[in-house]
């Protein structure tokens, strides 16, 4: 694992410090988590993007998923 430094805010840093200590974890663990779900979330939206793109340029055919 790699140490970063990053600047932010005091009252974001506030609030994570409070779930944090709810949570029973560490700012770095929270953070990491958090940056995982944020990776997860982009993929899912950059994925709906390319559906919504291909079937713009190539509509369902009606019957096209008829049985």
């Amino acid at each position: 694992m790699r140490s970063i430094q990053m600047t932010i805010d005091e009252g974001l840093l506030s609030e994570v410090d409070r779930v944090v200590q709810q949570l029973g974890t560490t700012r770095s663990a929270f953070i990491r988590n958090a940056l995982v779900l944020a990776l997860r979330q982009q993929r899912t939206v950059l994925l709906e993007r390319k559906h919504r793109e291909g079937y713009a340029k190539k509509p369902v055919e009606p019957g096209e998923f008829d049985i």
